[in-house]
């Protein structure tokens, strides 16, 4: 255990000074609402907001297209711990993807000292009252000034998250279902004890077997008092909670470098609903079809891309 937390220790480290290298100090834009008239232009863009009077911010990416007037999907993507925004463009690659289907996508900003920062993904059972950050206050107001800024399609509004940033998803699915048609946590698990959503909401998890930060099997035990479930935990949980079918079809989807990537897709949720499992046996913390930034974090599949997997997923649901 105590090599894990080492490992864990490091790359956060290591995840730090990267992030204060790729997140160096910028201007945002307070937050406004421009004319109707005039969508914001295609690029980056950073935005300020006052949440829970503390000062947030985000970094928004508008994708060039032929009609900047037509409501297009947004993608919140959402950093691990130890990382930003801006870290989470870099290492993702997914203002890319965004570029080349459309959509539009926003890397917000957790909490933390300088660089380092982070979710309250609801650690130990408690909640967004106890003096910590209200994340999902922030998250939905980030949705809520992304409307005033460019069209948004409101039925069409998704999340994905690494680590820390994917348990947050699956926090957001559990308390804000109505705001998102569909989530994706790659290497990030149920923290907490969250109860079952009025909503179904699908539910797309990739996770690598060898992961040493957020394990595969057992749960992680980073913050003392958490409660975490583990990968298999997590999905039976959400098959539970969108009322699917606990037998799921599977199918392999790439197997190079000595990784086997299969896909899990329990379908017949309600409301059309699914939770999907794409595992990397023999990958690491990282994010598939990128190479990481650090050995430690291990292995990553580049035959199959997370960024391509979750826009399949999210294509196919609308909320």
């Amino acid at each position: 255990m105590r090599s894990g937390i080492n490992r864990r220790a490091a790359a956060v480290l290591w995840l730090g000074m990267l992030a204060a290298i790729v997140g160096a100090q910028h201007a945002t834009a307070p937050a406004g609402t421009p004319a109707a008239e005039e969508p914001l232009a295609a690029g980056d863009h950073d935005r300020s907001l006052e949440v829970d009077g503390r000062r947030r911010t985000y970094l928004l990416h508008v994708p060039r297209r032929d009609d900047p007037r037509q409501p297009a999907a947004l993608v919140l993507a959402l950093h691990g711990a130890g990382m930003n925004g801006r870290l989470m463009r870099w290492a993702t690659g997914l203002s890319d993807k965004a570029d080349e289907a459309g959509f539009v996508v926003a890397y917000p900003d957790g909490t933390g000292r300088g660089p380092l920062l982070a979710w309250n993904v609801g650690w130990g059972g408690r909640g967004p009252d106890d003096g910590r950050p209200d994340d999902v206050a922030f998250l939905t107001a980030v949705i809520d000034d992304i409307a005033r800024l460019t069209p948004i399609d409101p039925r069409r509004v998704y999340a994905c998250g690494f680590s820390n940033g994917g348990m947050m998803c699956y926090r957001l699915a559990a308390e804000v279902p109505e705001r998102f048609a569909a989530v994706a946590a790659v290497a990030g698990v149920v923290a907490g004890t969250p109860a079952p959503p009025a909503l179904p909401v699908p539910i797309l998890h990739i996770h690598g077997t060898a992961d040493t930060i957020v394990p595969y099997g057992r749960p992680v035990g980073i913050v003392r008092g958490a409660r975490f479930l583990d990968v298999p935990a997590s999905v039976a949980l959400w098959v539970a909670f969108n009322g699917c079918e606990e037998r799921a079809t599977e199918d392999s989807l790439a197997e190079a470098c000595g990784l086997r990537v299969t896909r899990r897709r329990h379908a017949g949720g309600r409301d059309g609903s699914e939770v999907v499992l794409v595992t990397i046996a023999g990958g690491g913390h990282t994010w598939p079809g990128r190479r990481p930034p650090l050995w430690l974090l291990g292995k990553s599949t580049e035959t199959v891309a997370a960024n391509d997997l979750l826009w399949e997923f999210f294509e196919r649901h609308r909320r």
